[in-house]
């Protein structure tokens, strides 16, 4: 049996669902120019596509925090009464 934190889990979990979400949305919603466009809609267009793709560096860094910690709630695992135990050492005479 693998040890797992489960609330790790499925928090990397629901951050790489949200992640891929958002990228999907972005890669379908990308702002398209057309012919004889003015100077303004030009700027404009510039301007919504660098935003289109800095939402798109964002969402794809929460899917890779995501992934992360899904990776580190393998290696996770609570301790049984909370603290470390301390080791008394013996003096000699």
């Amino acid at each position: 049996m693998v040890l797992v934190d489960k609330r790790m889990l499925l928090g990397g979990i629901a951050m790489i669902i949200v992640g891929f979400t958002l990228l999907i949305y972005l890669n379908s919603t990308v702002p398209v120019g057309m012919a004889g466009m003015t100077e303004e809609e030009t700027l404009d267009l510039m301007v919504r596509e660098q935003e289109n793709k800095d939402y798109s560096t964002l969402a794809a860094m929460l899917a890779g925090v995501g992934f992360l910690l899904l990776l580190i709630s393998f290696g996770a695992r609570k301790r049984k009464g909370g603290a470390a135990k301390t080791l008394e050492k013996k003096q000699e005479s």
